[in-house]
């Protein structure tokens, strides 16, 4: 069973113990009345006021304002919290992630090199997957995430030979960092029915050995949606503990909002239930996958609403335009600076042929979808803003809130097309730190990777943006985005376009406020205002005041509706 039907059989089986269920899994409750003083409050209103002191009854924020100001409203019973001028601020909100894929590492080789993990050469690699394979019985799937070819010594993917070697008995495959492609042994190629005569699906490749058709086992973008589907089988027990150690790493850094950014008709239930009944604490924001929805879409089935509670929202379909910068897969209107397997001329491919993209966000958005559309490659973007005015002035949408997934290349003149098409993006900021000295030397060349996620040209067209991590593709650290768009510093040390630098206010914005924006939740979350759901986290220390040191402060305690679902020991 994959972890998408899992979800269902779990809550199935819990269901039948209800009465266990809910003490087990019950959401704590917030006290009737609390106050925090002594503070620095940021309550990324409309004016970004800082104050000191926020009042909270029940599970909305009923008053912020002076220390004094707010002692004045405490009753017999309050509870007073004396933060001693630690930082109050609003939980973070994930602009685009898939929860719970983060939660993988309980069940499946760590391949990621430094700075995010410890892999160096392929032995590496290749260890962890075999130690991997040592713990599971004959026949389960073993897999690893995040392994990266340019950091590897090699300079090279695995290969089916060597997954083969890591394991006979065995479906074994490694999930390259950026999602976008995965290694797959010959058993697991033979279970996802992948051979000589299997075609190149529209928008992928199938690897194929030289001056043969034999698959060498790496599958790019949509060649790789069958083997990505059957390798999440795992048992009850193992989808469980996926779900947890996502909950606990999210509120360990003060996500109060997540993400499922690509859910399926299987998944999106499941969700659902796992929220209802307090398995997941955080609010979730779910993008239905077109791939997956679009029978239900076109058949008029679908209804977002039927999965819309306190703490769910599905508000978006999500379209798939083109893949990964440092996979080679997404789609430039120029070459790649290192030219791919010597192919001078190669220039990435569209997940979706642009024709079609067009005609599918024109239909999509004549039915009233808000849409989110995955775009890396500065033609992918392109070909995303030109079926956007299609659709736009086909059926015009005063307020379309269109989120751009990533933007990641997108140039000037584009972003400039943004503002006028009601078109928002979300940044994947933290690649300037993970990527950046790669995207310079190898993927973009110095002049593109210096303008690459333009917060600052997006700030100067009065764009709200919001900024993500794509996690689990990098690790859930919401205060790495922030300092990524602050500082633009690689790992290597080197700033990675200095003119696209904003300010930390505008920076906390992207992670809080501005990204509810996007999904039609600024009334109810991502600021610190009476009236508004009492999402909220204490650090540790303050972003405004030692910015550079910021990624290094602690979340203290994270409360959702006023309850604490995590407090540092």
């Amino acid at each position: 069973m994959t972890w998408k039907t899992g979800i269902l059989v779990l809550v199935a089986l819990l269901g039948g113990a209800a009465v266990l269920v809910k003490i087990a899994t019950r959401l704590p409750a917030p006290p009737e009345h609390q106050v925090f003083i002594n503070a620095e409050v940021l309550t990324m209103d409309a004016q970004n006021r800082v104050v000191e002191a926020v009042a909270v009854r029940g599970k909305v924020i009923e008053a912020v304002g002076s220390s004094d100001e707010i002692m004045a409203l405490v009753e017999p019973g309050t509870e007073v919290n004396d933060l001693r001028g630690r930082t109050l601020m609003p939980g973070f909100v994930d602009a685009h992630g898939h929860f719970p894929g983060s939660g993988l590492t309980a069940v499946a080789a760590d391949l990621a090199s430094p700075p995010v993990g410890d892999k160096q050469t392929m032995d590496d690699v290749l260890a962890a997957l075999k130690e991997q394979a040592a713990a599971v019985d004959p026949g389960e799937w073993v897999f690893g995430t995040g392994y990266d070819d340019t950091l590897l010594a090699e300079q090279r993917h695995p290969t089916r030979a060597e997954l083969d070697a890591v394991s006979s008995e065995h479906p074994v495959v490694a999930l390259h960092v950026s999602g976008h492609m995965v290694v797959a042994n010959s058993m697991a190629l033979e279970l996802a029915g992948i051979g000589p005569d299997t075609e190149d699906p529209v928008g992928g490749v199938i690897g194929r050995r030289e001056g043969s058709r034999e698959p060498n086992g790496l599958l790019e973008e949509t060649a790789r949606m069958d083997i990505m589907m059957k390798m999440q089988d795992m048992s009850m027990t193992d989808l469980y503990r996926v779900i947890k150690t996502a909950v606990r790493e999210y509120a360990r850094v003060g996500v109060t909002t997540a993400q499922s950014g690509g859910t399926t008709p299987e998944s999106a239930p499941g969700m659902l239930y796992a929220s209802k009944l307090g398995i997941v604490p955080q609010r979730l924001v779910l993008f239905a996958f077109d791939d997956e929805f679009a029978e239900q879409i076109d058949s008029g089935e679908f209804d977002p609403g039927k999965y819309a509670t306190d703490r769910v929202r599905m508000p978006a379909i999500k379209l798939v335009a083109d893949g990964s910068i440092q996979g080679y897969t997404g789609y430039l209107s120029h070459p790649y600076h290192v030219p791919y397997k010597g192919d001078e001329d190669y220039r990435g491919y569209p997940a979706i042929p642009r024709e079609v993209l067009i005609e599918r966000v024109k239909t999509l958005h004549s039915q009233g979808y808000q849409l989110a559309i995955h775009g890396n490659g500065d033609e992918s973007i392109e070909d995303i803003l030109d079926a956007f005015e299609a659709a736009q002035q086909a059926h015009p949408v005063a307020d379309p809130r269109m989120i751009l997934i990533h933007s990641q290349m997108a140039r000037e003149d584009q972003v400039a097309r943004m503002k006028a098409l009601g078109v928002t993006p979300s940044f994947f900021s933290a690649h300037t730190y993970y990527w950046g000295d790669r995207h310079r030397d190898i993927f973009m060349g110095p002049q593109r990777a210096a303008a690459m996620s333009p917060a600052r040209w997006a700030q100067e067209q009065g764009l709200v943006f919001s900024s993500h991590l794509d996690t689990p593709v990098v690790p859930m650290q919401p205060l790495q985005a922030v300092w990524s768009q602050v500082f633009r510093l690689s790992h290597g040390g080197d700033v990675i376009g200095a003119a696209q630098r904003i300010d930390v206010m505008s920076a906390l914005r992207a992670v809080t406020i501005d990204a509810a924006w996007q999904v039609f939740q600024e009334d109810r979350i991502g600021s610190l205002e009476p009236g508004k759901l009492a999402d909220m986290i204490v650090l540790s220390g303050s972003p405004l005041q030692e910015p550079m040191a910021m990624r290094d402060l602690r979340v203290e305690r994270t409360l959702i509706g006023g309850a604490t679902i995590y407090r540092r020991q």
